[in-house]
C-alpha cells in the first residue's frame, strides 16, 4: 500500500470487528485520501455487516461487499482544532482559552466543548517556576505517619511536661487546620493549564491533613486530656479563611504565618522533652519549608509582573493587624507550655532561661519575617515595622 494511495487493500483474517478489527481498517485509511477506497478482506461471516454500521457510524462510504470510500467528517470535525498550548512547564500561557477546559496541557482541543470557568486563570496570578520541581519534591518526600513516627518509643514525661506538650499540639491543630483550609479554597479555582502548581496544592493540603492526624494522635498518646482553645487566636485564623484573595492568602499564609511556624517548629525540635514530639516536629518542618518556598517563588513572580502589589500586601497587614488589635492574640496557656519545655525543670533558675528562649525564638520570628518581606521587595525599615504588626498568634 503506497503513501496515500486512491486505492488500497487490507486483510484482517479471522479478526472480526468487535474485537478489534476497526483499529486496523481506522490506520489503513490514514494512507487514504478523502474520496480513496479501501478494500477490506477478511473471514469473518458477519464483517460486512459491521463494516457497514461502522462506516455509517463514522462518515465513510460504504460500497458492498467490503469497500470503505473514505469521507472527510473527521478532516471537518478537528479542521477547527487547535493545541492547548506547550505540554511543557516552560511554557505555560499568559491566559488560556476557556474552551481548553480540562484537557491536558499540549492536548488537540476539539472545538464545541464546555467552557468551564476558572477565575484564577491567569499566569501571574498563580504561577511559579519553582512550582515543578517542588511539586517533584514533594511527591517524593511523603511520610507515613504510621511508620515514620516511633509511637511505640516508651518516653513518659512527667504530668506536668506532658500537659505542655498536649496543649502544644492542640495550638498546632487548631493552626493546621486552618492551613489546610486556606488552599483548599482556591485549589478548584485554579485553571488546570498551571497543573504544577494544581498538583502542588493538593499536595499541600494532603501534608496539612497529615499534620493535623500526628499532632493529634500526639497529644492523645498517653490519655491526656486535649487542651485549651482560646477564642483570640481562633479569631486570628478566621482572618485567615475569611481572606478572598488568592494572592494575599497566599502572603499572609504562607509567606509570614507559615514562615514564622518554621521557627517554632525548629524550636520545638530542639526542646522536645521526648522523641514521638522531635521527630513529628522535623517532619512537619520538612513539608513546611516547602510550602514556604513556593509561596515566596509564587509572590515574587506576581511582584515582578505588577510591582504595585507590594502596597496591596502592605494595606493587607495593616487591616488584619487592625482587625485583631483588640484581641489577646497568642493563647497563655500556649507561651507558659513553651516556657516549660524550654525550661526543662521547675527551678527559678531555669525557668528563667526557658523565658530567656522564647524571647529569643520571637526575636527569631521577627528576623525570619523581615528576610522574607526583603526578598519580596520591601525596604528593611518597612519589612521591620510590617513584621511587628503581624499577628501575635503566630500564624
Amino acid at each position: 500500500m503506497t503513501e496515500m494511495s486512491l486505492r488500497a487493500t487490507i486483510d484482517l483474517e479471522a479478526l472480526g470487528f468487535e474485537r478489534g478489527g476497526h483499529l486496523i481498517v481506522s490506520r489503513a485509511l490514514e494512507s487514504v485520501p478523502v474520496g480513496g477506497e479501501l478494500w477490506v478482506r477478511g473471514h469473518d461471516p458477519v464483517l460486512p455487516v459491521h463494516l457497514a454500521a461502522w462506516c455509517r457510524a463514522k462518515g465513510h462510504g460504504f460500497a458492498s461487499p467490503t469497500t470503505v470510500i473514505r469521507g472527510g467528517y473527521d478532516d471537518v470535525r478537528w479542521s477547527g482544532a487547535r493545541r492547548a498550548g506547550d505540554a511543557t512547564a516552560a511554557s505555560v500561557v499568559a491566559r488560556p482559552a476557556p474552551g481548553w477546559g480540562l484537557a491536558a496541557r499540549g492536548a488537540l482541543i476539539e472545538e464545541g466543548g464546555p467552557a468551564p470557568e476558572f477565575d484564577l486563570d491567569q499566569r501571574d496570578l498563580v504561577w511559579a517556576s519553582l512550582a515543578p520541581r517542588l511539586y517533584a519534591q514533594a511527591s517524593a518526600n511523603q511520610w507515613d505517619p504510621a511508620t515514620a513516627v516511633p509511637w511505640d518509643t516508651d518516653d513518659r514525661l512527667p504530668d506536668d511536661a506532658e500537659r505542655a506538650v498536649v496543649q502544644i499540639m492542640t495550638y498546632l491543630v487548631e493552626n493546621e487546620q486552618a492551613a489546610l483550609l486556606v488552599p483548599s479554597r482556591f485549589l478548584s479555582r485554579i485553571h488546570p493549564h498551571f497543573r504544577e502548581v494544581v498538583q502542588l496544592f493538593a499536595v499541600q493540603i494532603a501534608d496539612e491533613a497529615r499534620h493535623i492526624e500526628v499532632f493529634s494522635r500526639r497529644a492523645a498518646l498517653h490519655g491526656g486530656v486535649v487542651g485549651r482553645s482560646e477564642a483570640g487566636g481562633r479569631t486570628s485564623l478566621q482572618t485567615l479563611l475569611e481572606e478572598p484573595d488568592f494572592v494575599i492568602a497566599s502572603f499572609l499564609l504562607s509567606v509570614l504565618g507559615e514562615g514564622t511556624f518554621l521557627d517554632l517548629l525548629a524550636f520545638l525540635d530542639r526542646h522536645a522533652p521526648d522523641r514521638v514530639t522531635q521527630v513529628i516536629a522535623r517532619l512537619v518542618l520538612q513539608d513546611e519549608a516547602r510550602h514556604v518556598a513556593f509561596g515566596l517563588a509564587h509572590l515574587q513572580h506576581t511582584l515582578a509582573v505588577d510591582g504595585t502589589l507590594l502596597g496591596v500586601l502592605r494595606q493587607a497587614i495593616e487591616r488584619r493587624h487592625d482587625a485583631l488589635a483588640n484581641r489577646a492574640g497568642l493563647n497563655e496557656h500556649l507561651l507558659d507550655s513553651l516556657v516549660v519545655l524550654a525550661a526543662g525543670s521547675w527551678s527559678p533558675a531555669a525557668i528563667a532561661d526557658g523565658y530567656e528562649r522564647i524571647e529569643q525564638l520571637r526575636d527569631a520570628m521577627d528576623q525570619g519575617r523581615r528576610r522574607r518581606l526583603a526578598r519580596l521587595g520591601f525596604p528593611a525599615d518597612e519589612a521591620e515595622e510590617l513584621s511587628k504588626l503581624h499577628t501575635r498568634n503566630f500564624m
